[in-house]
């Protein structure tokens, strides 16, 4: 399955969760936060939340500085 991953198509397999995507993506275990069809979800869960074809993913890094 596709989904949309910050503007970039992204395939997947059917029913991954966001703990499958963001290690297939290689994001960092801290310092992220993903939003799901403009919803955030906390990332306690992740691991039974099952993306759906062409969701719309946004994924926020921190940064530091000012």
């Amino acid at each position: 399955m596709k989904v949309q991953v910050n503007n970039k198509e992204v395939e997947m397999t059917p029913a991954s969760t966001l703990t499958q995507l963001a290690a297939q993506l290689g994001l960092p275990v801290q310092g992220i936060a993903i939003a799901v069809n403009n919803k955030m979800i906390p990332r306690t869960e992740w691991e039974k939340f099952s993306l759906q074809e062409n969701d719309n993913l946004v994924i926020i890094k921190a940064a530091c500085g000012g």
